[in-house]
């Protein structure tokens, strides 16, 4: 679509981080991003709480509720029509700024984020609504979960490539620190954690392994346990936080040891979230699933994700790739070959 009169176009070819000036910051729109961002999390909040309570089946119908528009909302009826309304207000807002993005943003490849963005809402209600009809299956379960993720972080870029600090950076300076890959790395090891604790949360073995920090009491836990696949799967969760830790504090020291406080402060946040996070994980078995715990940890992992994320788009933004060595960039030279 051809952006509105008045509005830059896009060059055919601009560098990550363009030059500064080159597109214009519109404030409203970017609110709107921002707002998005905040009602995805929110969104990701009350549908943890659908699976904490149980309510998946409550309303056995889809798209309506027991045939109506506004069912009354009394015992899991409330978590899970609840669930419906507030992820039809975070479509409404995501079609709203997708129309917005096609008609004012001259950069093609937002416009096709935003698009893409909407197109990923719509797949995700369609998911949600087959989780009803066919009974809570795993895979379109897990699916459904691990799709809010990947919109979650579509909402998060949308906001930063539209943010001023994206359009008006300085020029990028060059990664000495290797933030650059100690992000894509967090960010990698966050998502693959949430796949599994997506998986472990629907085939129900979040209790798989009853006690925290031992595990049937043990330190090693006895070899034929192993070979039930829930308790494989809840182990392989717990193994995957150490995993996350170790990515996430590496993310950290190295943002700070750039001294810059754009990639230092969300990577030292996302740090202390993991803390939490392991937290919310030992009090969710140590309470047997109590629902606000276990709704935390499920809201707690998308923050830790958004985080680790943003400070990836971050240092696209800030840092380039460190120059060759003389030496190694000698090694592509026809002239010494």
């Amino acid at each position: 679509m051809t952006p509105s009169p008045g509005v830059p176009r896009e060059p055919s070819a601009v560098a990550v981080g363009g030059s500064p000036g080159v597109f214009p910051f519109a404030p409203w729109r970017h609110r709107l991003s921002v707002l998005l961002v905040a009602s995805t999390l929110a969104l990701i909040f009350v549908g943890g709480l659908v699976t904490s309570t149980g309510s998946g089946l409550s309303v056995p119908d889809w798209p309506l509720s027991y045939g109506m528009v506004m069912p009354p909302m009394v015992g899991g009826v409330f978590y899970e029509h609840g669930h419906r309304m507030v992820a039809s207000a975070v479509g409404f807002l995501t079609l709203v700024l997708a129309v917005w993005t096609a008609r004012a943003e001259a950069r093609a490849s937002i416009r096709r984020l935003a698009w893409t963005a909407l197109a990923a809402v719509i797949a995700q209600g369609v998911l949600g609504g087959l989780t009803v009809i066919f009974l809570l299956p795993t895979p379109i379960s897990v699916t459904h979960a691990c799709l809010a993720q990947a919109f979650f972080c579509m909402t998060i870029a949308l906001a930063y490539l539209t943010s001023r600090e994206w359009l008006a950076a300085s020029p990028a300076l060059e990664d000495r620190a290797r933030v650059r890959g100690a992000a894509v790395a967090a960010t990698a090891a966050v998502l693959g954690q949430l796949v599994l604790g997506a998986i472990m949360r629907h085939i129900g073995a979040g209790l798989a392994v009853p006690d925290f920090p031992r595990m049937y009491g043990r330190w090693i836990p006895p070899a034929e346990i192993l070979e039930q696949a829930p308790v494989a799967v809840h182990l392989a969760h717990r193994a995957g936080a150490l995993v996350v830790l170790a990515f996430v504090l590496r993310l950290a020291l190295r943002a700070s040891r750039g001294h810059d406080v754009r990639l230092a402060r969300p990577a030292q946040i996302a740090l202390g979230l993991v803390f939490v996070q392991i937290g919310l994980g030992a009090l969710t078995v140590l309470t047997g699933k109590a629902v606000l715990p276990t709704t935390a940890h499920v809201a707690t992992g998308a923050a830790i994700l958004g985080l680790c994320w943003f400070t990836t788009l971050r240092t696209r933004r800030h840092l380039r790739a460190p120059a060759l060595a003389p030496a190694v960039a000698a090694l592509g030279d026809p002239a010494v070959s």
